[in-house]
């Protein structure tokens, strides 16, 4: 083993025990992960062997601290591999992806690990277990059943066949998806290419263009952050559709990163899996460990919204199409003219110019009101470092205090684009909080892909890039903040369509006046953002929410559709999504936010397969969540607050999750301030 390698595998005597990244090479992690699986097998084989009766410290306990150098390395290689990523790193992944599914499945498969586990449960009220301890023994009982434990022999050799396949699957997915990403770029030479693009977009295209080595022009490319104020702002329709169908076409192209193969084959291991677990389809399968229960409750809540919210969209529809008119286009709005009509819409409705509301908001303030907010209700403060290694010179890191002064964790901002990351933006842990050896300090990260402005100057955001870094702050509260003993629980491990509440909650906070007032600020004067300009903005903030619901709820449905109304035998995945599409309605000039040859959320791994309702069934929670601080009078309302963090941002899993959400509001919400709050439905009709 390579001394790279060792370091990988080592206990970190780095500054709060961060990666040591410059001395960790990409090729360092095939070998660390075959030592640390070596380890991690070894560990998991003396619990399972153990000749002493199960208990909860020689089972639960010992599993929860199995395997940590595993935990280590895989920490840090998914995370450069999502964020940083490079060929060797890439090979590595498809090699490791087969071999980590196989470990998993040895555990959870394993029949005297499992008998202990079942006698443990068994004997539960015997144990003495604090409410903590009963709720991970419930967790692990949970996942060994969930993952065949308790299956015929035969029927377990394949659920670990499957397991293995989709991780290869999920993989190669992702990849190719980025790379179809990576490799775009509509590049723009002269004045008649860039009409109607403001002046921050064309300095990010040129800076775009140096990245890709096309000096003297200018690039987009298909990071949001880019591709879409393009779209919002071109005058040219025909580069307008050229990159909307780029950017719609991801995943689909000729060649060797279509997906469609990969969707295919992942849809029947899906369902062969759910089967043999003695589920109907892999929908059922899933959401049966969730706050939805069943399918059919995600329809309900689904239809429930989508009619209202494609009524909307039609009428905006005659809105863009009066616009085009007016302006002596005669056009057909199709999608690629949505977002361009919406904001000469919007302009004259609100007399909103990006140019105008785009230099009160910079990146580094927008931070600074995040980690305001988070100062204001949860006692948390922020300290930069600006020595500590880092795996691109780009990372903002920061230590994060308790309010008496003491070590709460570390908290890492990654902010712009980039060919070495994939699109969108997550939050991800290189450590999770836990006491299970002493007190372990989370190390969380939030990755974006926002367009870095040129050397010098400030980065500016649009008012939803700043909504988006409220979003993964949020989602980097439930990290920082986790208090628990254990780490299956710890953090953002609850269940998929509750993890979203906990982010999307703090976007509100983003649009109360006082946040703005105070840190939407010009870059140049420092002037706070002016009141009338403000009363605009937020007047502004349920525009073209017809639009914005529909792209949604149409991904969130042909996912579920997929996952549990698919024949695996005849299932085509644009055919079967063409077909959804057409029986619910879809409006033509909409495309749904993620098609299926890029819904990484679904495909690239299992984490929002079938789940990507979750945003919505946690939005009906966030909605009437923030209702607590306005029956308050006060969004930073000190009790409230504190009883936020005691049910929701500090407890992880520590208890069910509607038993959590009733423990902060008293009550399940309703689905009234969410159709409210996108603008849906009337007051009149709220109340």
């Amino acid at each position: 083993m390579s001394t790279h390698s060792s370091v990988l595998l080592q206990d970190w005597e780095t500054p709060f025990g961060l990666p040591p990244f410059s001395q960790i090479q990409p090729e360092d992690f095939g070998p660390a992960f075959d030592a640390a699986l070596s380890v991690a097998e070894a560990d998991v084989e003396a619990i399972a062997n153990n000749p002493d009766a199960p208990s909860f410290d020689n089972t639960i306990l010992a599993l929860e601290t199995a395997g940590e150098k595993l935990t280590q390395v895989a920490s840090v290689f998914f995370n450069l591999s999502g964020a940083h990523t490079n060929p060797t790193l890439q090979a590595t992944e498809r090699e490791i992806a087969p071999k980590l599914a196989a470990h998993s499945s040895r555990i959870l498969l394993n029949p005297a690990l499992y008998q202990r586990i079942e006698s443990l449960n068994a004997t539960k009220q015997t144990l003495n277990l604090d409410a903590e301890q009963e709720r991970v023994l419930e967790r692990y009982t949970t996942s060994f059943l969930r993952a065949g434990a308790a299956l015929s022999d035969e029927a377990k050799q394949r659920i670990s066949e499957i397991t293995q396949r989709l991780a290869t699957l999920g993989t190669q997915f992702a990849q190719n998806v980025l790379a179809d990403e990576a490799n775009y770029k509509l590049v723009l030479k002269d004045e008649q290419d860039l009409a109607g693009l403001p002046s921050f977009l064309i300095e990010a295209a040129r800076e775009a263009a140096q990245d890709r080595g096309e000096d003297g022009a200018y690039v987009i490319t298909l990071s949001r952050s880019s591709i879409e104020p393009f779209l919002q702002f071109s005058k040219r329709r025909d580069l307008r559709e050229k990159a909307f169908k780029a950017w719609a076409s991801r995943g689909e192209n000729p060649g060797e990163t279509n997906n469609l193969e990969i969707i295919t084959e992942t849809v029947a291991l899906r369902h062969e899996r759910a089967r043999l677990l003695g589920y109907d389809n892999f929908a059922a399968f899933k959401l049966d460990d969730t706050m939805a229960k069943t399918p059919d409750a995600v329809a309900s809540l689904l239809d429930s919204i989508w009619l209202p919210a494609r009524a909307k969209a039609l009428e905006e529809v005659a809105d863009l199409q009066d616009m085009a008119s007016s302006l002596g286009d005669n056009v057909e709005i199709a999608p690629w003219d949505w977002r361009y009509y919406a904001e000469k819409v919007r302009q004259q409705r609100h007399e909103l110019d990006e140019e105008q509301v785009k230099p009160y908001f910079q990146l580094d303030k927008m931070i600074e009101a995040a980690f305001d907010s988070a100062n204001r209700l949860f006692g948390i403060s922020f300290r930069e470092l600006h020595e500590v290694d880092r795996y691109h010179p780009d990372l903002k890191v920061f230590e994060v205090l308790d309010a008496d002064g003491s070590h709460r964790g570390i908290f890492i901002g990654d902010y712009f684009a980039r060919t070495s990351k994939r699109s969108g933006a997550w939050m991800s842990a290189f450590r999770k909080q836990h006491r299970t050896r002493g007190t372990v300090a989370p190390v969380i990260v939030n990755v974006m892909n926002f367009s870095k402005a040129p050397a010098g100057e400030p980065t500016l955001l649009t008012f939803d890039d700043a909504r988006t870094l409220f979003h993964e702050f949020g989602h980097a509260l439930h990290g920082l903040l986790s208090d628990v003993t254990y780490p299956v629980i710890s953090g953002t491990s609850v269940s998929r369509d509750f993890v979203e509440l906990p982010s999307q909650l703090y976007e509100h906070w983003l649009s109360e006046p006082e946040v703005l007032q105070r840190f939407a600020v010009h870059y140049k004067t420092g002037a706070p953002i002016p009141q009338e300009l403000l009363d605009r903005l937020l007047a502004a903030a349920n525009f073209n929410q017809g639009f914005a619901t529909v792209e949604y709820l149409a991904t969130a449905i042909v996912d579920m559709a997929i996952h549990s109304e698919a024949d695996p035998e005849t299932f085509e995945p644009q055919s079967f999504e063409q077909q959804v599409l057409e029986k619910i309605g879809m409006p033509s000039q909409i495309v749904m936010r993620h098609r299926t040859p890029h819904l990484a959320h679904a495909f690239a791994g299992d984490g929002y397969s079938a789940g990507y309702y979750s945003y919505i069934w946690s939005e009906v929670m966030d909605a009437d969540a923030f209702e607590a601080f306005k029956e308050a009078g006060d969004p930073f309302h000190p009790e409230t607050a504190a009883r936020l963090k005691q049910a929701i941002y500090s407890a992880g899993g520590r208890q069910d999750p509607e038993d959590a959400y009733i423990a902060f509001r008293g009550k399940m919400p309703s689905i009234a301030p969410l159709l409210k709050g996108r603008g849906l439905m009337t007051e009149n009709e709220a109340a």
